[in-house]
């Protein structure tokens, strides 16, 4: 894979786009493809950027687009901004994430629980959504284990999500990354628990 052209097709993406979402969606994925280019001070700018079109369009988002404030947390925490990421993960709790019928809502609640350090509420959020047909199980494991510091049981989750991606046919912006992978190993290293993880194509060497 020549990431440095999925670089450049998607910063025309975000030159190109009509409207925050689209614009947060190709920042998101220029920011991958420059992890996997090996230019990390430029993810960590266009991470920043996707965090900022996406907060842009919740103004115009209904109340259960739950999918902008899991971007919002993930894209900060992949850029390592931890006062930026921890006010987002506020936010996504003010919204009521945590009490949400949806899955997808409680996935976004979880994510900012563990962002917050806050592991009580965060397993008890994360073992709501285990055992549901409509969510990846493997995800709701390893944020159950991380705030369980299970580091065995979180070890053979997140293994499980990355070959998950591995097998997927479709990415967001069409950028093979693990970025959900990505976002649990640095919640897991909060821990003390994340595990070098074996090489692989959705991955940064």
């Amino acid at each position: 894979m020549d990431w440095g052209l999925v670089v450049e097709r998607q910063l025309g993406r975000s030159r190109e786009a009509h409207g925050a979402v689209l614009r947060g969606n190709a920042a998101y994925g220029a920011a991958l493809a420059l992890l996997m280019a090996a230019r990390p001070d430029e993810a960590r700018t266009w991470f920043e950027q996707a965090a900022s079109a996406w907060r842009e369009s919740w103004a115009e988002a209904t109340p259960t687009s739950w999918g902008r404030p899991i971007g919002i947390v993930k894209a900060l925490l992949l850029a390592g901004d931890e006062e930026r990421a921890a006010a987002a993960a506020e936010w996504a709790l003010s919204l009521g994430t945590a009490e949400a019928d949806s899955p997808i809502g409680r996935y976004a609640a979880a994510l900012a629980l563990l962002t917050l350090g806050r592991f009580p509420e965060a397993r008890h959020v994360a073992l709501s959504i285990r055992e549901r047909d409509d969510f990846p199980h493997d995800v709701a494991d390893a944020l159950a284990l991380i705030a369980a510091h299970d580091r065995i049981g979180y070890t053979e989750a997140v293994e499980s999500v990355l070959a998950s991606f591995e097998s997927r046919e479709a990415y967001l912006e069409d950028v093979a990354v693990a970025d959900t992978v990505l976002v649990l190993q640095l919640l897991a290293a909060r821990r003390g628990i994340a595990e070098e993880l074996p090489q692989s194509p959705v991955l940064p060497a």
